[in-house]
């Protein structure tokens, strides 16, 4: 069999909006010492394959990192595979906040240096000694605390259509950027509790272990992330200390976690979270744009941008 999608994308939603049953899009990671990443691969995509699994998928010796789609009918089997290998068993799986067909449309699987892209070359750093974990409800009164710092351990694209009330969020584009500014902008305030959240754990996982590296000695990680917080305040009947939306790495883009709207159009600066990729593929890059200014800019994020599409378009023609 392939292991790899051979369909093309505008087939597969196709597909996908015409199965006559539901999907649970669901995310879970694990640090891990995986002795042939290749190997594992193959037996995963194998299997999940064959259950109609979709989703995206990194392995490395470091661990596993797992956003899918499963078809409901098939999410136990899923997690009875999962629990059989030793390397999983019991391995904490998150329900996305808002479940619909949407999320992925194709099962890729790739084998990388490291789950999560860090850019730290440092051999005396130990990833395993992480910081103290904290349910949502003790994350929330410990938020009270006044020598406590909220830090956002995601991007700033992440950050600016949603995040913790007073959090700290770094203005960096990727991890990597995010672990040395991160310590930087927190240099003289390592007598403070510091709380760290991100989506799911994983980011949070390694920079707390990063942080307490670099001399930090009260550092706190949200539990299950953002994504876990969410279910349990709904489910508690708590309010919640995280406005606006979930950016979230699939199709969807964002889940709604409170009705506060955060964003500001990149266009018009008008109040949106509505975020979407420049159609120009060159560019492609993300932005915050409202519907009004989409429909006039046909998504693009400039007029450099718009001029350049119509210029390839003169040039096909």
């Amino acid at each position: 069999m392939f292991l790899y999608n051979r369909v093309n994308k505008k087939e597969l939603r196709k597909k996908v909006a015409a199965e006559p049953f539901r999907r649970i899009t669901m995310s879970f990671y694990r640090y891990v010492h995986i002795e042939e990443p290749e190997k594992l691969r193959d037996e995963l995509y194998a299997y999940w394959d064959s259950l109609k699994v979709y989703g995206r998928i990194y392995l490395a010796h470091e661990g596993i990192n797992a956003q899918l789609s499963v078809p409901e009918h098939f999410v136990m089997d899923f997690i009875n595979y999962l629990y059989k290998n030793p390397l999983f068993k019991d391995v904490p799986i998150k329900q996305a906040v808002e479940d619909d067909n949407k999320s992925f449309f194709a099962l890729k699987m790739k084998v990388r240096p490291k789950i999560v892209a860090d850019g730290l070359r440092d051999a005396t750093f130990d990833p395993s000694n992480t910081g103290t974990r904290l349910d949502a409800v003790t994350f929330n009164k410990k938020m009270e605390d006044p020598n406590t710092l909220v830090v956002d351990m995601r991007n700033n694209y992440e950050s600016e259509v949603g995040r913790f009330e007073n959090a700290v969020c770094p203005d960096v584009k990727t991890f990597r950027e995010l672990l040395p500014k991160a310590i930087k902008e927190l240099e003289d305030k390592k007598d403070k509790d510091i709380l760290l959240y991100c989506t799911g754990g994983i980011r949070c996982e390694k920079a707390s272990a990063y942080l307490k590296h670099n001399g930090f000695k009260n550092v706190y990680q949200l539990d299950g992330g953002i994504i876990q917080y969410a279910r349990e305040m709904e489910r508690l009947g708590m309010k919640s200390k995280f406005i606006g939306k979930n950016f979230v790495f699939d199709e969807r883009m964002g889940e709604r976690i409170t009705a506060d709207v955060i964003g500001k159009c990149h266009t018009c600066g008008e109040s949106s979270d509505r975020q979407v990729n420049c159609s120009l593929l060159s560019c492609h890059t993300l932005i915050i744009q409202c519907e009004k200014c989409a429909a006039e800019m046909k998504s693009f994020c400039s007029e450099k941008c718009c001029n350049e599409y119509t210029k390839l378009e003169a040039k096909a023609c």
